[in-house]
């Protein structure tokens, strides 16, 4: 998760309009990091905040880890009435952040565009002793007709597209760490109800489809554009799965 890389200044603006997470996911890692109202929490690839505003919600306190300046504005921005957040410039690998510090370290959505070699350790050094560590990402319900519709169309115009790892079973990665322990899956529907132009301009913050599309990438948004407003609808219901993976540090002693 580099500045360099994975640079998100052209899509920033967009990603206010993306959907929200289960709700069930969220309370389902808290419930199982047994995290509490005041513990402290690192969101990190924060973005706009779609993950760091829940977890404040739910009466965390969040430090926001977040490299690129302008999802930075956009998340400090979103979440200035909440006097229990910081936000910081860094990277999943290098956080800046205090050793043993967190009840829990979060990324949602970020996960994918870290080195794991690195953000694993680094993880496990900003936990507190008996913290957690927990990824999530909102997938598309591609059974969808809609979405399935949407995955042809880009297919046909960006050949060998591919979600890389940000679909794949994350627990091959955790456990290869030697860091944490059992590794909990979890995954829970959510409809996204929103109004169709909201939704098409969502897309312009899908960055696996901009590194792919490369040069193309407003085309095949302009096409999608398209394709939703031919149904006619004012309004969409939209289905998600919220899919995550947690697991619990291992104290120094347990580790290889």
């Amino acid at each position: 998760m580099t500045t360099t890389n994975w640079d998100y200044t052209r899509l920033a603006p967009a990603y206010a309009d993306r959907p929200d997470y289960a709700p069930e996911a969220v309370d389902a890692i808290l419930s199982l990091a047994g995290a509490a109202p005041e513990d402290l929490a690192c969101d990190i690839g924060a973005g706009s905040g779609h993950l760091t505003v829940p977890l404040l919600e739910r009466k965390l306190r969040v430090d926001a880890v977040e490299p690129n300046a302008e999802m930075r504005a956009l998340g400090a921005g979103r979440t200035a009435a909440h006097p229990s957040v910081r936000w910081f410039e860094g990277t999943a690998e290098r956080t800046g952040q205090a050793s043993g510090r967190y009840r829990l370290v979060t990324f949602g959505s970020s996960f994918n565009v870290a080195d794991p070699a690195l953000t694993l350790p680094e993880t496990a050094r900003v936990l507190t002793d008996g913290g957690w560590f927990a990824c999530l990402w909102n997938h598309r319900d591609l059974t969808d007709p809609l979405q399935s519709e949407i995955e042809d169309l880009i297919a046909e115009r960006v050949p060998g597209y591919s979600y890389g790892s940000r679909r794949a079973d994350q627990s091959t990665v955790i456990d290869a760490s030697g860091l944490f322990g059992q590794v909990h899956a979890l995954e829970h529907e959510v409809v996204h109800e929103v109004d169709a132009e909201t939704w098409c301009a969502a897309w312009r913050s899908h960055a696996t489809l901009a590194r792919q599309a490369g040069e193309d990438f407003d085309a095949v948004v302009e096409a999608i554009g398209r394709l939703v407003r031919a149904r006619g609808a004012v309004r969409l219901e939209i289905p998600y799965v919220t899919r995550g993976w947690t697991a619990q540090v291992l104290s120094k002693a347990d580790r290889p």
